[in-house]
């Protein structure tokens, strides 16, 4: 079998830009906005194009889930708010009632659906709104790049695809 360029090239490049896992690259995203907001508590949110339903995309927490955010966000109401938000969404810590603290900034993402990135577990002020504002933007970069390299191995396995034996 003779040696082919384009064949050992396409494979490469695919290769490398399979690399990035979307679903990988959301749970770092996760773990780095709950870095930033020096909480253990991060996720993101994706609400439908018409604002009717927000679902939680990830959920990052540690282990056992103490302060049960995980719960909260299903059963509080919180997604029924940023459902209908297209703004950074602040609610106060106040652990007598069960409300962990939360802060949720939209991710700014060429889509049909809208993205939050969110934070929880004390209480947050403007710093900390500020901080996840930047990290929500540079999320979306990160995953609108991705968007692009998933879209870059299509093309590429295209081009395999139909390419002249």
């Amino acid at each position: 079998m003779p040696y082919n360029r384009v064949d050992v090239a396409m494979r490469e490049l695919v290769a490398d830009f399979s690399c990035l896992q979307a679903e990988d690259l959301v749970a770092r995203l996760s773990r780095g906005a709950a870095a930033v907001a020096g909480t253990a508590y991060a996720g993101f949110v994706r609400v439908d194009a018409l604002r009717r339903e927000a679902l939680p995309v990830h959920v990052h927490t540690p282990p056992g889930d103490p302060l049960r955010v995980g719960r909260w966000l299903a059963e509080s109401g919180v997604l029924k708010e940023l459902a209908v938000s297209a703004r950074t969404l602040r609610l106060p810590r106040d652990a007598a009632v069960g409300e962990p603290g939360f802060l949720a900034s939209p991710v700014p993402v060429v889509a049909r659906e809208h993205t939050f990135v969110w934070v929880a577990g004390r209480a947050f002020d403007d710093g900390d709104e500020h901080l996840l504002g930047r990290f929500a933007t540079a999320a979306g970069r990160a995953l609108e790049a991705a968007s692009g390299l998933e879209a870059a191995v299509r093309l590429l396995r295209g081009i395999r695809a139909f390419r002249p034996a």
